[in-house]
């Protein structure tokens, strides 16, 4: 990868269940949640990996290092009426 910028997720959307559905990255981006989970896959992404859920779906995870206030689902929640 070289001395590539990874990108930082800075923000989340939910959709009305309450699950993230995309995510928005430090440079204003906005990617849905599947191209995320490549994103990460792909080593683009600073900060998490990728998990699979009970219904065997690609989801992104924070590393776990034991603050709450840093994981995924408690940062800022973008309006999805926001995107474009």
């Amino acid at each position: 990868m070289g001395n590539a910028k990874l990108h930082v997720i800075t923000g989340v959307v939910k959709d009305s269940k309450g699950e993230i559905s995309a995510y928005r990255l430090e440079n204003g981006d906005i990617v849905v949640k599947e191209q995320a989970v490549q994103m990460a896959k792909d080593g683009k992404i600073d900060g998490v990996t990728v998990a699979t859920s009970k219904t065997g779906e690609g989801y992104l995870r924070s590393y776990g290092d034991g603050d709450p206030s840093n994981n995924l689902s408690n940062l800022l929640i973008i309006d999805s009426k926001e995107i474009h």
